[in-house]
């Protein structure tokens, strides 16, 4: 990576809730050589994890819904139905954190995880990335609101047929990326998902 980006400043711009500093750097092209002094703007967001609670027992998924300002402030919904999801503190796997959030946030144990992807939110401005997995639950009682009160947190629990779930994304019900990516990844290896946790493996 020395080789392909050369960073020249790194200047503090903002301290809050988030953190942003502004880089000056160079990058590799691809035709040779280096770019021009570029100058941009990064939203230090940290790594998270996220993870889409299924019941395969009763082909169903638990979603939760809470309020979210950037959506609000960007003209979507501004409480979003999403899958689960936490900020990967320091010392904590993925793993680790899809079974505490789960707790938190939907009051549900997760049985089994399954790895889909790991993937960057916005490149071009935000470092967040994120560790995707599908999570077997006993979706059996699940509703009702939690979420931790200290942390402002007032989450809606649901419960939602897989069969309800293209219809969710299609009229923006589901309206982010990390679910969105959750749920397509469900409704393609459904199939072999279900069989692999019927037979124990």
């Amino acid at each position: 990576m020395t080789d392909d980006v050369e960073i020249l400043e790194r200047t503090p711009a903002y301290r809050g809730y988030g953190r942003i500093d502004r880089y000056r750097l160079r990058h590799r092209l691809h035709n040779g050589g280096l770019s021009p002094a570029i100058d941009r703007e990064v939203y230090d967001r940290g790594q998270v994890t996220g993870v889409l609670p299924y019941d395969p027992v009763r082909d169903c998924v638990v979603l939760i819904e809470q309020f979210r300002v950037g959506a609000y402030l960007a003209g979507h919904r501004a409480w979003q139905t999403e899958a689960v999801a936490g900020i990967i503190d320091k010392g904590e796997t993925p793993e680790q954190v899809a079974r505490r959030e789960a707790r938190e946030e939907a009051n549900l144990e997760i049985l089994d995880l399954v790895p889909i992807s790991r993937y960057v939110v916005s490149p071009g401005a935000i470092t967040e990335s994120v560790q995707l997995f599908i999570g077997r639950v006993d979706s059996d009682g699940a509703g009702g609101v939690h979420g931790l009160a200290h942390e402002g947190e007032d989450i809606k629990v649901t419960v939602s047929p897989v069969s309800a779930l293209p219809g969710m994304i299609e009229d923006g019900r589901i309206g982010n990326s990390l679910s969105i990516i959750a749920v397509q990844w469900l409704l393609l290896y459904r199939d072999k998902l279900r069989e692999r946790w019927q037979s124990g493996r």
